[in-house]
């Protein structure tokens, strides 16, 4: 009896259904066609977007909010390129993703053949590890490899670029290479000498904070870093991306360190004798000129990657692994001290510095962003884009669980809140969803409202319209002068008018008194995606800031109260 032979693409969707991929996001092109022919009789998913850029961002809130790797398959050439924006946010973000390539055909490469683009060489930068496939029977050995990388140890993204007659080519599914990673090394275990001195260092500090990063959710390491702050009476400060992963509910929060961070997080770093970053890599926003950063605090790092260790701040204890496992083995060491004072310190920090917004006026952006937030509740997931409206979110949405807070924290990559949306929708069909966007990072990607729209999809996406690109204009009129330059957008479309088009049910708010009706409104509707038009204050900046290249103890914790020449807001 003959054996039954499959393409190498057939062999390898079935190894991504066999390893738990339900979802493929993509488009198809040439090169492709034999991988999207095997899925028209496979139980895979394909979820057809309008841009190979789109689709690495659903990929990406796809992995955030569920925990499972992002899968991507575009053709060559554009199709490729076009996925290297979400390629770096994701490796930025330490996000596991499978992004899968068309080529052109093995004879032809190297030839500029149609549509070819050596996507393995422009990858490299950007991803933990990428492939090409040469030899049809390793399509089984390397998708399982790929699968391993991006999921294992820190996270991240793999590429698999794929020529057309290797897909299409006839193999014997039961033969299967055996796997071939010699270079690829476990997760460390953290060494008890450096858990200990990590331990002696905690029992003796009197002014304590634990920076925490993306790396305690990563590792569901939330309830370990919990049990630790109560048991030291310790503050938390969480990054960006590691927002939720220490409640921004919880008395010990301090919320979100650094640029636009809190003045109270920011007060508490430059006031501690000891920081314990866990699961967070020292980023610029947060220390801005490293020989400036807190030079009297000692500093101890937790992170599962040595790379990390002492890349920007020099620190007195590192410890490498998990950041559960090694807070679960940290916490039988410690001994509470005695941090009354501290921690009354920064309660009056607190009371003194706390977030605020005029709410005479216009309509403020963090004025819906805060009822949005309030009236969605803390199970919702909130997806945001790049720019002012991403800080008024770190700032005003409170998050208990980190996959509930998706956002483009290293990349910092406008166009990624409404995609990653319908990723975060897809993976979590119960939960309610809602993006935060500018009008600007919006209509970078506005063209997935089609994939939300067929997918019927209930996001609501509550778009900021200050008809300005915000933080740009801002850092303008803070440093340069007020010389604005390339931030006007005028020339917006309707944006009621556009969510019709998509036959989507659009609202408006204008006055601060509406916000509420609108988006009581806009939460009942659950018939697909809606779109909520917030036409706000032009002029408003974010604050705090750090200006960059000063020390945290440098922000400015509130706009001056004097008037500009041609705007109507005190700045």
């Amino acid at each position: 009896m003959a054996k039954k032979m499959k393409t190498a693409a057939e062999v390898m969707l079935d190894v991504l259904y066999e390893n738990g991929v339900r979802h493929v996001f993509g488009i198809p092109g040439g090169n492709s066609i034999p991988i999207y022919d095997a899925l028209t009789h496979h139980p895979l998913n394909l979820i057809l977007t309008r841009h190979e850029q789109g689709a690495t961002h659903m990929a990406d809130g796809y992995a955030r909010s569920s925990g499972k790797i992002g899968v991507v398959c575009v053709t060559s050439g554009p199709g490729a390129t076009n996925t290297l924006t979400g390629i770096l946010t994701a490796m930025m973000d330490s996000v596991p993703m499978l992004v899968i390539t068309g080529q052109s055909i093995t004879p032809n490469i190297g030839l500029d053949a149609f549509q070819e683009a050596d996507i393995l060489g422009m990858s490299f930068p950007a991803v933990k590890h990428s492939y090409m496939i040469s030899d049809p029977q390793d399509i089984s050995r390397i998708i399982k490899e790929a699968l391993h990388i991006a999921t294992s140890g820190r996270p991240g993204p793999v590429l698999v670029d794929i020529p057309k007659d290797i897909s299409a080519s006839l193999i014997d599914p039961e033969i299967e290479n055996d796997q071939d990673l010699p270079g690829f090394k476990d997760i460390p275990v953290a060494d008890p000498v450096d858990i200990k001195k990590a331990a002696e260092l905690m029992n003796r500090a009197l002014r304590p904070v634990i920076l925490a990063g993306h790396g305690v959710i990563l590792s569901g390491a939330g309830e370990q870093l919990m049990q630790m702050a109560e048991k030291m009476n310790i503050p938390v400060t969480t990054t960006l991306l590691g927002k939720g992963g220490f409640p921004d509910t919880h008395d010990l929060s301090l919320s979100m360190p650094g640029m636009h961070g809190t003045a109270y997080a920011n007060k508490a770093l430059t006031g501690s004798d000891l920081i314990i970053a866990i699961g967070a890599r020292w980023d610029d926003r947060i220390t801005g000129v490293p020989e400036n950063f807190c030079p009297h605090a000692r500093k101890i790092h937790f992170d599962i990657d040595s790379v990390e260790i002492r890349k920007i701040i020099p620190v007195d204890c590192s410890v490498i692994g998990d950041a559960k496992a090694s807070i679960e083995a940290l916490l039988p060491h410690l001994e509470p001290g005695d941090t009354a004072r501290w921690i009354k310190q920064i309660n009056r920090w607190k009371r003194d510095f706390p977030l605020k917004y005029r709410k005479e006026g216009k309509l403020r952006a963090q004025h819906i962003i805060e009822e949005l937030a309030t009236m969605a509740g803390t199970e919702a997931i909130a997806c945001t884009d790049v720019g002012q409206h991403q800080m008024w979110a770190a700032h005003f949405v409170k998050s208990e669980k980190g996959e509930n807070w998706i956002t483009s924290g290293g990349a910092g990559t406008m166009g990624f809140g409404l995609p990653s949306a319908i990723g975060a929708q897809l993976a979590r069909p119960e939960s309610m969803v809602y993006t935060i966007v500018g009008d600007g990072s919006f209509q970078m990607t506005l063209c997935e409202l089609a994939t939300a729209v067929i997918n019927k999809l209930p996001i609501k996406i509550l778009i900021v319209n200050n008809r300005y690109l915000g933080m740009v204009r801002q850092w303008q009129h803070m440093f340069y002068e007020n010389r604005l330059t390339g931030v006007d957008l005028e020339g917006n479309p309707d944006f009621i008018k556009l969510a019709s088009a998509y036959g989507m049910k659009g609202f408006r708010v204008k006055r601060s008194s509406d916000v509420r009706k609108t988006l009581k409104a806009a939460l009942k509707w659950n018939e697909g995606p809606c779109i909520i038009e917030a036409v706000v204050e032009q002029h408003d900046n974010v604050f705090p800031m750090v200006p960059a290249g000063a020390a945290l103890d440098e922000m400015i914790i509130e706009a001056p109260r004097r008037k500009r020449s041609g705007e109507g807001e005190d700045q």
